[in-house]
């Protein structure tokens, strides 16, 4: 029966146990007696909902405490083994496929290096397929426990009734890839596993703000640095990320060629593939036949060599006016949202970042207006190059936690599409 507002019993229950276990979740464990004024939810109903998660295996105790003058409060807090997700990075260098617990604790991990095949969307595909086969083997996992797949991807994601994820990936080269339907078809999970893609710079930005150097801020810029350029934007009406194509920003008219084909493109002169590029033309001698991460180190240890050799100077002055081009492009987010702080992840950021991320808050305060780059503060992420795919663990995470800890499909008693199903074409255009 639906209430004025239109919400059911069924609605108010799930509500309440997303509070709570929301609540166990980031500030547990708990007593149920500080689970009441936490939640705002009464004493009774308290008491039903945490029985009801503890019968259904999410919710366990975890201790006791003494109480002022009565009997120890049980503690109680989200039982790791009670579900598990998997987390997809479609990188730039190689595809990462880890396996977590309901507490985000990593089970099984596995890398494919991503080589000559580039982004050929059938490699891509096998390599994700044969790392979900390959962790659920390692940790003994069967695919039935799994609450979800999560996969972050460069470009553009759309969601299609008909066909789940589109991935618009301009860059790449994938023009409008089926993705969803091509690993639904590929990897044979069962159909009441639900796979939530989005952009990796998104993921990266979830990531930080959950667990990471954004907790705790109103709102935030989370940058993806890497062989290209992202950013996610973190404010009260977008909680869980707006993925932004900021590395397609303008920072010189009829500037240098993008990847994407336009000019002048943020990402031709500061991404990590652009900066090895810029090298090169400028009579850098970057190594040869080694994958980008392993090129990029070699270009700072020449610009900054540790042994108090003379520094490579073409290196060192294309890395300081990278800084120059780093900051300008922060100053147009903080003079566009004024964020309260911008995070910079992803391995190319995370490696220069500790050289030149001094230099990078300069420029970018001298380029933005003065009132807003007075109040933002510029750091390095703090979850390192395994962001991206925590934070696509948490899609699921974050779907199960929003349907009250109800696992993908109907309820008992319903007739409806998969919960998976249902949300996608809540979300669809109409």
């Amino acid at each position: 029966m639906a209430g004025r507002n239109g919400r059911t019993v069924r609605d108010l229950r799930r509500g309440n146990r997303t509070a709570v276990l929301r609540r166990l979740y980031f500030e547990g464990p708990m007593s149920r007696f500080e689970l009441g004024p936490a939640t705002g939810l009464s004493s009774g109903s308290i008491s039903n909902v945490v029985a009801e998660l503890v019968g259904d295996g999410l919710v366990e105790e975890a201790g006791s405490v003494d109480s002022d003058g009565g009997r120890p409060r049980t503690l109680l807090r989200v039982a790791p083994a009670s579900g598990h997700m998997i987390g997809v990075d479609v990188g730039e260098t190689r595809v990462r496929v880890e396996l977590f617990d309901l507490t985000l604790t990593e089970l099984a991990r596995t890398e494919r290096p991503l080589e000559h095949q580039g982004y050929d969307v059938d490699v891509i595909v096998g390599h994700i397929r044969d790392g979900i086969a390959e962790i659920l083997a390692a940790a003994e996992i069967a695919p039935e426990q799994l609450l979800g797949v999560g996969i972050g991807v460069p470009g553009i994601v759309e969601r299609t009734p008909a066909e789940g994820a589109v991935v618009h990936g301009q860059t790449i080269g994938w023009p409008a890839v089926p993705l969803e339907s091509l690993l639904r078809t590929a990897c044979g999970l069962p159909d009441s596993v639900p796979y939530f893609t989005d952009n990796g710079a998104k993921t990266l930005g979830q990531a930080e703000m959950w667990f990471g150097a954004g907790r705790g801020a109103d709102n935030a810029v989370v940058v993806l640095f890497g062989s290209g350029v992202g950013a996610s934007l973190v404010t009260d009406d977008v909680e869980r990320g707006r993925a932004v194509e900021w590395g397609h920003l303008t920072v010189r008219v009829r500037g240098r060629r993008c990847r994407c084909g336009a000019l002048g493109c943020l990402e031709a002169y500061a991404g990590a593939e652009a900066l090895l590029e810029r090298w090169e033309e400028a009579g850098g001698q970057p190594p040869k036949r080694v994958d980008e991460e392993t090129a990029l180190t070699a270009m700072l240890a020449a610009a900054y060599p540790a042994d108090g050799s003379a520094a490579d100077t073409t290196a060192l002055a294309v890395l300081e006016e990278t800084a120059e081009y780093l900051g300008a492009g922060l100053s147009d987010l903080i003079n566009l949202f004024q964020p309260e702080r911008i995070l910079i992840g992803g391995w190319a950021g995370l490696q220069l970042g500790s050289r030149f991320l001094p230099a990078v808050r300069e420029h970018a305060v001298s380029y933005a207006l003065r009132y807003p780059a007075e109040r933002v503060t510029i750091e390095l992420g703090a979850l390192g190059p395994d962001a991206v795919t925590v934070g696509a663990a948490i899609l699921p995470l974050a779907d199960f936690f929003a349907h009250g800890g109800r696992r993908p499909g109907p309820e008992p008693g319903d007739n409806q599409l998969p919960a998976w199903r249902a949300a996608m074409e809540e979300r669809a255009p109409h």
